[in-house]
């Protein structure tokens, strides 16, 4: 069975947010990963999702994960950190972008 990888990064206030997680996902999926990207699903949502339900999103979405891969920046954003801290209280594989 496949990891299963989450990734992880500055979305808010990112204007190339959608592209950078795209171009991690195609990689990971070239390394073998099973990947979720919390972007592509997110975008999904209604329009009036606030932040905190778009939060509670991708913590569900990390506890399907084996691992998590932080994207370059990750720690100048609110969010990853907070998914980063997620990732170690719940003992998920960290990986970081190169």
């Amino acid at each position: 069975m496949k990891q299963r990888i989450y990734i992880s990064g500055a979305i808010t206030g990112t204007d190339d947010f959608m592209e950078r997680f795209a171009k991690a996902q195609k990689e990971l999926e070239e390394q073998g990963y099973s990947v979720v990207n919390p972007a592509a699903v997110n975008s999904m949502l209604p329009e009036d999702t606030n932040y905190e339900e778009y939060m509670s999103m991708s913590f569900l979405m990390l506890d399907m994960c084996d691992s998590i891969y932080m994207l370059n920046g990750w720690s100048k954003s609110c969010g990853a950190n907070r998914e980063y801290g997620y990732a170690i209280a719940m003992d998920k594989t960290i990986v970081f972008e190169r």
